[in-house]
């Protein structure tokens, strides 16, 4: 019940007030509401806005036309390809003439079957004149048949040396009695070179089994024909041998190192 005092309104202005306060009411329920911030209330969202989206793989949209050839230019037609001719000489010393000539019929065979080169024995200068074929297709023949070639001049016997042909990890090396010791002299130095090859050859067979290499004794150098380490191992004993070591040190030495070798393999 109103105040006393109030003012008395007219029933009908009252009501017009009131529907017009609804009308208004339900308008600004109904609009929108629109929000000025940028940054979203979602963490989650605010993530994946942050992170870049993943680019969809080119090749897997891309669509072939099978229509289209799979070759566009004719194939290439053979040409001759230009042979490069490569000769070497292998100079052979007076005293392996004879045997040189006396196995040359097993010589020649594994230069000209398996390597393909062209070979010939220059009697007027005293050397091996190899070259390469147009039936050449090996990049080294050439190399490994002047390997071979010199392996025999310096001493080795046949078929070790043809060995150089078939395997790619034996190597020669060579040097001088001086270069270990350079006070050997006279006597001294036949003393040296008697140890190292023993009485009727033992010391350097034993050497040769225990190392598994080929040792040549030519006057004051040696030459060893193995692999790597099998060369590093005789050389070390050749040079024990040379600095005045027992053969009997040097034996055990040998043995042991044979042992561990066998283990390896």
């Amino acid at each position: 019940m109103p105040a006393p005092t109030a003012l008395q309104r007219a029933p009908e202005a009252l009501s017009i007030e009131e529907t017009i306060h609804d009308e208004g009411s339900t308008a600004i329920e109904d609009e929108p509401v629109i929000t000025t911030s940028n940054q979203p209330n979602d963490p989650t969202e605010q993530a994946s806005r942050a992170l870049p989206q993943p680019q969809e793989d080119a090749t897997t949209t891309m669509e072939i036309d099978s229509t289209t050839p799979t070759t566009l230019f004719s194939p290439e037609k053979p040409s001759k390809s230009s042979h490069r001719t490569e000769e070497r000489k292998i100079r052979i010393p007076p005293h392996r003439m004879t045997p040189l000539k006396a196995s040359w019929p097993k010589i020649y065979p594994p230069l000209v079957e398996h390597l393909q080169l062209q070979v010939r024995m220059n009697l007027a200068k005293k050397s091996v004149e190899i070259r390469t074929s147009p039936h050449t297709t090996d990049t080294g023949a050439i190399q490994k048949g002047a390997d071979f070639l010199t392996a025999f001049t310096l001493g080795f016997d046949l078929d070790d040396a043809i060995a150089l042909l078939r395997l790619d990890d034996l190597y020669i090396q060579s040097f001088e009695i001086k270069d270990v010791k350079q006070t050997l002299q006279g006597e001294n130095m036949g003393r040296a070179v008697g140890r190292i090859a023993g009485k009727d050859g033992k010391t350097k067979f034993a050497i040769e089994n225990a190392s598994r290499t080929r040792i040549v004794l030519a006057d004051q150098k040696v030459h060893i024909l193995g692999g790597f380490r099998n060369i590093h191992v005789a050389r070390e004993a050749v040079v024990s041998l040379i600095l005045g070591s027992p053969p009997g040190k040097v034996y055990g030495n040998l043995r042991t190192v044979g042992a561990r070798m066998k283990e390896r393999f």
